[in-house]
């Protein structure tokens, strides 16, 4: 008898494996399949951040009659996962300790944190802190400015500020030129 493993012997062993594998397991093949290909990232921050961020962002993009706001498009969950994904430390530091000092703001202007502020209150430190936006100088003023232009591109990256808020319909077919035509003299 002949103990050398022919290719096509092979062939068929690697065959017969791969289909008693997908019958004999399906669900936990495809539970493992899923989890390699998206494997879910721990949320980075607190549930006390999260809520501050969520407040924050809101306050930046509301909920108007054209439509919904920084809450309903998850803005701040976005920002969340991208933090717990970030590869530097000094961004991750950057936002923990920047929602810190706004409660902190908050505390000394109204004697509780943020959340626990009035709407009124709550509107008068985030003018208070975006008022040097052009130049910010204070940690509250550069930190505002990163927050504002994270939550500005979560925003009008979601489904919701690109199709509700810009009314984005993708590449559709137009009967006519829509714009100016900069080829032809005037």
């Amino acid at each position: 008898m002949n103990d050398d493993l022919t290719r096509r012997d092979a062939i068929k062993l690697g065959a017969a494996a791969t289909l008693a594998a997908s019958v004999a397991v399906p669900d936990a093949l495809a539970a493992q399949a899923q989890a390699v290909a998206k494997p879910a990232a721990a949320p980075f921050l607190t549930r006390a951040e999260l809520a501050l961020l969520d407040e924050l962002s809101e306050m930046i993009i509301p909920t108007d009659e054209h439509s919904p706001g920084a809450k309903a498009a998850k803005v701040a969950s976005y920002i969340d996962a991208r933090l717990a994904e970030a590869w530097e430390g000094a961004e991750r530091t950057t936002w923990r300790d920047g929602l810190k000092l706004i409660d902190q703001l908050a505390t000394q202007s109204t004697g509780g944190p943020f959340l626990q502020a009035s709407a009124e209150q709550r509107l008068a430190l985030l003018q208070r802190i975006a008022a040097a936006e052009e130049k910010p100088q204070k940690p509250e003023e550069v930190f505002f400015v990163t927050l504002k232009s994270r939550v500005v591109d979560a925003y009008y990256t979601s489904e919701i500020g690109i199709r509700q808020e810009l009314d984005y319909r993708g590449n559709t077919y137009q009967a006519e030129f829509a714009g100016i035509d900069v080829s032809r003299d005037k």
